[in-house]
């Protein structure tokens, strides 16, 4: 009898735990990398929240115009949203995982939805000064589908 080595069942056991272990730590991986990518949705709300707040603090309006424009304006990306709020530098590089949307002159309704899916009317008649800001996750992305919102009331779904 050959003492020296390992069976075949001893190596088969070995390589099953091995195998369970990975794929507890990978599916582990996945859910911290989409809940790090949720906070940085939220993070980027509530500063868009107060950068708005201290450009209507400084102008009587959400966005540039004199007199304030009238009506619902879209800022569908970074660029247009840092040309009149130019300290949102939501971070490095251009791989982002949210598109953000800022819209003037729409509020959200209260209590809001969750999810929150983007369509519902505004509380506030276009004339009233309020925004909306919206992350809504980019598709082939572990967060598509996520839309998180806010408003000038500090109505939001996260």
């Amino acid at each position: 009898m050959n003492t020296r080595g390992f069976t075949l069942i001893e190596l088969l056991v070995v390589i099953a735990i091995i195998g369970i272990l990975a794929a507890v730590a990978v599916t582990s991986y996945i859910g911290v990398q989409r809940s790090a990518t949720r906070s940085e949705a939220y993070t980027n709300l509530d500063t868009l929240r107060l950068l708005e707040e201290d450009f209507f603090a400084d102008n009587n309006c959400y966005e540039p115009g004199s007199p304030c424009p009238a009506g619902p304006t879209t800022y569908a990306n970074t660029a247009a949203i840092q040309a009149f709020l130019a300290r949102f530098q939501p971070g490095v590089g251009t791989n982002y995982t949210y598109q953000i949307i800022v819209q003037n002159g729409v509020g959200l309704p209260n209590p809001v939805p969750v999810p929150y899916a983007g369509t519902t009317a505004a509380l506030v008649p276009a004339t009233t000064p309020c925004f909306r800001a919206t992350a809504t996750g980019i598709a082939g992305t572990r967060v598509a589908g996520d839309v998180f919102a806010i408003d000038c009331n500090n109505n939001r779904n996260f």
